[in-house]
């Protein structure tokens, strides 16, 4: 795959899904051939000059569009043919307010069931890369496009934490499509409130997981949602 036909991605976007976007059209045209390797994560990052954590994010969204398949220690690969999945939303689709609050509300049953069932069976690793996006969440780069990777990413770690491999598949596939709402309920309210109340928000469900309470970390997981949805100006029908 010759990378250096991607044009630099402008950050003023969502960056992981404007770089899935294009490596997507790459591998849905034949530019990528089934099978074949991607470049590293470093030489995508130095390519649409981002950072890492952002080119593994779009490759997650890859993953979870049927398009990439990982291999541990070897990298990502386009997948066969026969083996993608015809899950796919375009961002487009979702201009519709009713569409919008449709996917969301989907998103609610799944991301509760994976918080109770992470609190369950989460490993000592899955706990680390929680406790790293925390950190990520709340460092110095948590006013900037990073905090919403870092946002999304801690969802995904909780899905992973289920040891049930279609939670984060179907997660983290909704979650990459309200990225943008995240960065748009941002635009509008004061950014230090909304950060530092994400933030908490965000800890709370950490810590039910870790202290394998499943009713505890459901709850924390639907009260973030639920409040998530109001700061968006959602109202979602609950149980």
């Amino acid at each position: 795959m010759a990378v250096a036909d991607f044009n630099q991605i402008r950050r003023s976007e969502h960056l992981p899904a404007r770089i899935a976007g294009q490596i997507g059209r790459e591998i849905l045209e034949g530019r990528i051939a089934p099978g074949e390797k991607l470049p590293t994560e470093h030489l995508l990052a130095k390519t649409f000059g981002v950072s890492r954590s952002v080119v593994r994010e779009a490759i997650a969204q890859l993953r979870n569009e049927g398009l990439v398949e990982t291999r541990q220690g070897v990298g990502a690969f386009a997948t066969e043919f026969g083996q993608r999945q015809s899950l796919r939303i375009e961002q487009g689709d979702l201009t519709d307010r009713e569409a919008f609050k449709n996917l969301y509300q989907l998103r609610m049953p799944l991301e509760i069931e994976a918080a109770g069932l992470a609190a369950l069976h989460h490993t000592a690793d899955d706990l680390a890369r929680l406790d790293e996006t925390l950190e990520q969440m709340t460092g110095a780069e948590k006013w900037t496009e990073q905090g919403i990777v870092a946002d999304l990413a801690f969802h995904r770690v909780v899905a992973t934490a289920t040891q049930n491999e279609y939670f984060p598949l179907f997660i983290g596939f909704i979650a990459e499509r309200i990225s943008l709402a995240i960065k748009a309920a941002r635009a509008k309210a004061v950014l230090e409130e909304i950060v530092e109340v994400t933030i908490a928000e965000h800890v709370a469900i950490r810590d039910a997981i870790v202290s394998r309470d499943p009713a505890r970390a459901r709850d924390a997981m639907r009260q973030h949602l639920i409040k998530a949805a109001g700061r968006l100006d959602l109202t979602l029908e609950t149980c």
